[in-house]
């Protein structure tokens, strides 16, 4: 086959729509068709969102209903995982006749999902379809997720619930990785026996797929790569990307971007959340009057879904602040007036970050944003974490302290602009990489 056609299955929330468009719009830019499935609900968002802006021509967008009913909550993880794969699961061979009886000189050669959608690997298995996972965060992650049925076998995590078998402190549990990987799977899957049990099948689905793409590069997660051939970093993705072309579920405020224009060189702090997160209200109060006392610009993300974060960033604004309730982020993190990144450490914003050399301030909530803020602070040394006091909270003396601590700490932005020349070079690799890809996909 000359051309490979690619079906792309993300799983339906901004977090893996966002990469594996932006991925997709790459194979676009190699001469590959691109068939994008998302949820009813997303699509009618992504189209909802466009304002004037285009949706890739060169994209075949489809959608499937997801099931999640319109009162459900879609942040909750578990019940989209779950009805999204009842539903789909089911709709998605007919989905694959359609597209193929469309074009049946160009029939779909190869199923990329991302995580939560090994099913659809198993559904092309089956259809002699083959498959690929495109990682939405750090290659890290994925190894230790794939070290599960490992530390089952040796009797080092109970079967059915994720715990320790003996009383081993969480961080050694996945000590024959190499150092970091030890450090993501215990708290993301160990404290939720539901997705413990739903990522112990999710990994026999994904073993399906022949390459494990991430948006990473090597020398940013060396260790991860050594266990096993399957993965591959083809990062970083964005220094390819179309700027005309819309990713977002959400309508960018581009207003913004002329408001940093109006700022001096490295002077504003940017605040973001990403796309599930939110603040309890008394911690939202302290992260605004913590802004307010470092009396410097800052540009603050705060997404409509969030009433009570809305209702109260409208009011506040301090002296020198812009508020908007979605941002183009990587034209914000290229910009040269940003002089810090307040972030909750998802590995899209992680790599958007240290693409563009910008000094990290971790926040990490939940999952791999903390083995995010590990390799940040810890290894890359790029960027400082908070201290919470003995409430749990994050004072808003502590985000004055701590950015003030990080805007003149000249080793950290030293080293920030050399990873940013490093994932610059690896990008060669990552092309090399994409193009073994591409060819295998082609035989």
């Amino acid at each position: 086959m000359a051309i490979p056609h690619f079906l792309a299955i993300p799983f339906p929330i901004q977090g893996h729509i966002n990469p594996l468009l932006q991925f997709s719009q790459v194979l676009v830019t190699y001469g590959c068709k691109i068939t994008f499935l998302s949820s009813d609900e997303n699509y009618r968002k992504l189209k909802s969102a466009r304002d004037g802006a285009a949706m890739d021509p060169n994209i075949k967008f489809v959608s499937l209903p997801d099931g999640v009913d319109p009162e459900d909550d879609r942040k909750d993880q578990a019940k989209v995982i779950s009805t999204t794969i009842k539903t789909m699961r089911v709709m998605l061979p007919k989905l694959i006749q359609d597209v193929n009886a469309f074009d049946t000189h160009n029939k779909i050669s190869c199923i990329i999902v991302t995580k939560n959608m090994g099913w659809a690997l198993e559904v092309g298995h089956h259809l002699g379809i083959k498959g690929s996972l495109f990682w939405p965060a750090s290659a890290t992650s994925l190894a230790s997720f794939n070290s599960i049925q490992r530390l089952i076998d040796e009797g080092t995590i109970d079967c059915k619930t994720g715990l320790p078998s003996r009383n081993q402190e969480l961080i050694q549990l996945s000590s024959n990785l190499p150092l970091m990987e030890a450090a993501s799977m215990p708290w993301y899957c160990l404290d939720n026996p539901f997705f413990f049990l739903h990522m112990k099948q999710e990994m026999q689905n994904l073993n399906l797929a022949e390459k494990w793409l991430c948006n990473t590069t090597f020398d940013l997660e060396a260790g991860a790569f050594s266990t096993s051939p399957k993965l591959l970093p083809v990062g970083p993705l964005m220094a390819n990307e179309k700027n005309n072309i819309l990713c977002s579920l959400w309508e960018e405020d581009r207003t913004c971007l002329e408001w940093l224009d109006l700022q001096p060189p490295q002077s504003v702090i940017y605040v973001s959340f990403g796309s599930m997160v939110s603040l309890k209200p008394n911690q939202f109060n302290e992260l605004a009057l913590g802004l307010d006392l470092l009396k410097r610009p800052f540009l603050w993300v705060v997404r409509e879904d969030n009433g009570f974060e809305v209702n109260n960033a409208c009011e506040f604004r301090g002296s020198q602040g812009k508020v908007v309730s979605w941002a183009p982020q990587k034209k914000v993190l290229s910009h040269p007036a940003i002089a810090c990144f307040i972030t909750h450490c998802g590995w899209n914003s992680t790599i958007e970050g240290v693409c563009n050399g910008v000094p990290f301030l971790c926040w990490p909530f939940c999952s791999d944003q903390l083995m995010n803020q590990t390799y940040i602070c810890d290894v890359w040394k790029v960027g400082v974490g908070f201290d919470r006091d003995e409430n749990g909270m994050i004072s808003k003396e502590e985000i004055k302290k701590k950015v003030e601590q990080l805007l003149v700490d000249e080793e950290i932005k030293g080293r920030s602009s050399k990873f940013m020349e490093m994932v610059i070079k690896n990008k060669t690799q990552g092309d090399h990489n994409l193009n073994m890809f591409i060819n295998w996909a082609k035989d």
